[in-house]
C-alpha cells in the first residue's frame, strides 16, 4: 500500500499531511514482533503520552484498552509504543482500532505493516 498524500514540489514547505506522515513514521517499530506490552493488569500512561485526563487504564476492559492503545499510537514515541503496545493485541483490535485513529496513523501502520491490512480486509 502506498499513501495517497500529495508530495511537495522540491523547494516548497512540505504539506501538514506530509509533516503528520513523517512524525507518525518516526514513531514505528522497526517489526511488530518488537511490540512487548502488557496483556493483563493496569498500565498508567506517562505525562508526556497522556498530559490530560485519564492515564491509568485497564486492560482487562476493552474500552479502556482501546482508549490506551488509541493514546498511544497517537501520542506515544518509539520507546511508548514498543513497551506499551502488544502485537497481538493490537492486531486483533486493529479493525475497530483503525477506525478511532487518524488516517494519518491508519495509512502509516498499514503500509509499514502489511498483516494489519490484511487483518482488516478479513475482518
Amino acid at each position: 500500500m502506498r499513501s495517497m498524500a500529495p508530495q511537495s514540489s522540491p523547494g516548497s514547505p512540505p504539506s501538514a499531511a506530509e509533516v503528520l506522515r513523517a512524525r507518525y513514521e518516526g514513531r514505528l517499530p522497526a517489526r511488530l514482533e518488537d511490540l512487548a506490552g502488557p496483556v493483563h493488569g493496569r498500565v498508567e500512561l506517562p505525562l508526556h503520552v497522556a498530559w490530560s485526563g485519564l492515564r491509568a487504564y485497564d486492560l482487562d476492559r476493552p474500552r479502556q484498552r482501546m482508549s490506551l492503545y488509541r493514546t498511544v499510537l497517537a501520542e506515544g514515541q518509539r520507546d511508548d509504543v514498543v513497551a506499551l503496545l502488544n502485537r497481538e493485541l493490537l492486531i486483533s483490535q486493529w479493525p475497530a482500532l483503525r477506525t478511532l485513529v487518524s488516517r494519518h496513523i491508519r495509512a502509516v501502520w498499514e503500509d509499514a505493516f502489511h498483516e494489519l491490512a490484511r487483518r482488516t480486509a478479513a475482518a
